[in-house]
């Protein structure tokens, strides 16, 4: 992940439904198995640049033998890998275990997955425009898109124009979303909101760290 976190974890979403607060107000939240995640690697900046932390999570017997390998220090074969770079690696060892006790009731942590995959889809769809006029003899603009380019000048079709195309399957984060509940016993966050992916994707929590004010 990019940018530096205070603390970190990998999970996976389990799917949404509603709580009550203490107020008595029903809120929509997503459940999301959090851990066990085990420390892999520790990257130091004298030896790799830069400080950092590689977790796994989700136990595996299909590993590879250069995966093994690379897994030996760890003790356990996992199926998913995450690099976080993280203010302090001091406190984290090779092996250790995390789990959902590391983030607490109220704090804000931002949450990464992979948005569900649409398939090819239209402009109307992907980009919510609004259609040609259904009416004066357009027969088949209904849901076409308007101009895409000049003739003369630019005399070419700009990149990133909006068009038709592959629809979700994207990479996306939503920040800045409340923890209502870490159980630990269970290894389950509960965070308000809705978090990207399908039911059962995989996703990364974090929590940033404090920016200092220039």
């Amino acid at each position: 992940m990019a940018g530096t976190v205070s603390k970190a974890i990998i999970g996976r979403k389990l799917g949404m439904t509603q709580i009550f607060d203490d107020q008595g107000l029903l809120e929509a939240i997503t459940a999301i198995e959090a851990g066990p995640c085990f420390v892999v690697q520790k990257k130091t900046k004298a030896k790799d640049g830069y400080d950092a932390v590689q977790l796994g999570f989700w136990a595996t017997k299909r590993c590879n033998s250069p995966e093994k390998g690379h897994l030996k220090a760890a003790g356990r074969e996992l199926r998913y890998l995450n690099e976080f770079r993280l203010d302090d690696i001091g406190p984290f060892e090779v092996g250790q275990a995390l789990d959902a006790s590391l983030f607490e009731k109220g704090e804000k942590v931002d949450v990464v997955g992979v948005s569900k995959g649409r398939g090819f889809a239209g402009g109307v769809k992907r980009y919510h425009f609004r259609g040609g006029p259904k009416t004066h003899g357009q027969s088949d603009r209904h849901r076409a898109p308007g101009s895409v380019g000049g003739t003369t000048s630019p005399g070419r079709v700009y990149k990133g124009t909006r068009m038709a195309g592959h629809m979700g399957n994207a990479r996306v984060t939503v920040r800045n979303l409340e923890v209502i509940q870490a159980d630990s016993n269970r290894n389950l966050i509960l965070v308000k909101g809705a978090v990207p992916g399908a039911v059962g994707g995989i996703v990364l929590i974090s929590r940033k760290s404090a920016r200092k004010r220039r």
